[in-house]
């Protein structure tokens, strides 16, 4: 039922009230490595309802070829309601609607690991998220910690459609939590589940051909086969329109002020969020890689190896990891690939000058004797279902 009221008349007040300084506070958000408890359970801010404009600008903007995501005829003709949101601005959303409690104090990203995408996300869905605090680990007085979190984003009707763990690096305030104080929270529902089952709508075929390349079916790749994507991607100022549309409040991907106030090596313009990168890198490889996958299963093991910035062009390399049989509901099986970026170098001049260095983790070159290769700035290994061609 309707409230009806008059509020009292609106006057000017501020001339004529002296501002006591003494009385200014400074709200600040995010947590220092005493606030993680393990088994705490926080529930994100806000929510985010995804309509269908924002869902088809992010998958053009990031470059994603798969019609499944563009073309609503064509994602009901393999069984979907319409077009489901992209798997990668669903991930997007729910890692950025968790930064206010998990990671706006955070001085690094360490990794993402075993995301699974359970079910698609429509245009008009609503998507909210949930952490678990998994483990802290102090490392020294005064060092920043490593916080190993479990994430879920739910729907409107608490389907869980997202879960992953992530890893970041946070500081210490250096004193007693009073967010931690009382201990972990009272047992919150967390519906996390191990090796949970993946649910969609699609049909054995066959499928519609003509939208799609030739040349991306499962039966088109092999285990070690390198693709090298053709074309970069110029990142300018955008991101940090980005950054906000999908309500990620780290300052350090759009606050100048900050970025260039910080000390070391992150001192400088503002860092491109890196889920963004992620999904451009996914986009450039698309074409060559999932335009004909029915879904994104997941990915693990990624890191951001070196930070993006507005003016940076980033590119792609993909190496195939292994294809194995898909459900016998479904004409398809499951690729396996590991996806490389570099930035400033395009993908064959990388091969070129790195050859198979580019495929060695990062964090192992240490200890196989080799650099660090400079231009690389991101690794992860993803799995897809993609179609088989029909006979």
């Amino acid at each position: 039922m309707p409230v009806t009221f008059s509020p009292p008349p609106q006057q000017e007040l501020a001339p004529g009230r002296e501002a006591i300084a003494d009385r200014a506070r400074f709200p600040g958000y995010g947590r220092y490595l005493e606030d993680f408890v393990p088994g705490t359970v926080f529930e994100h801010p806000r929510g985010f309802t995804i309509d269908k404009g924002v869902a088809r600008s992010f998958a053009a903007a990031f470059l994603h070829a798969n019609p499944l995501y563009l073309n609503d005829e064509y994602a009901r003709a393999h069984g979907f309601a319409a077009s489901p949101v992209c798997p990668q601005l669903v991930f997007n959303l729910v890692l950025s609607l968790g930064v206010q409690n998990d990671s706006e104090k955070a001085m690094a990203n360490l990794g993402y690991y075993n995301a699974q995408f359970l079910r698609p996300v429509y245009p008009g869905d609503t998507l909210r998220a949930l952490t678990r605090v998994h483990d802290c680990r102090e490392r020294g007085e005064g060092k920043p910690g490593i916080v190993h979190i479990h994430t879920l984003g739910l729907n409107q009707s608490d389907q869980v459609v997202l879960q992953y763990e992530r890893k970041i690096m946070v500081p210490p305030s250096g004193k007693a939590s009073d967010k931690a104080a009382a201990g972990p929270a009272e047992a919150a529902s967390f519906p996390w589940e191990e090796d949970a089952p993946v649910e969609l709508p699609i049909g054995k075929g066959p499928y519609p051909k003509g939208l799609t390349g030739d040349k991306t079916y499962l039966e088109d790749f092999a285990p070690d086969d390198i693709i090298v994507h053709e074309h970069g991607r110029t990142i300018t100022d955008e991101h940090m329109y980005w950054t906000c549309l999908v309500d990620n409040t780290h300052p350090l991907h759009t606050d100048r002020l900050y970025s260039t106030g910080l000390g070391g090596p992150m001192s400088g313009e503002p860092i491109v969020y890196g889920g963004l990168v992620f999904a451009w890198l996914e986009g450039l490889a698309s074409r060559d890689i999932s335009e004909n996958a029915l879904w994104q299963l997941g990915f693990t093991e990624g890191y951001h190896t070196q930070p993006a910035q507005s003016g940076d062009t980033v590119a792609a390399l993909s190496r195939i990891l292994a294809t194995d049989p898909g459900p016998p509901e479904i004409d398809a099986g499951i690729l396996t690939l590991q996806l490389i970026g570099v930035k400033n170098v395009s993908g064959p001049r990388a091969l070129e000058e790195h050859g198979a260095d580019l495929f060695i983790k990062e964090n192992d070159k240490k200890k196989l004797g080799k650099e660090k290769v400079p231009s690389k700035i991101f690794e992860i290994e993803q799995r897809f279902l993609v179609k088989r061609q029909s006979r």
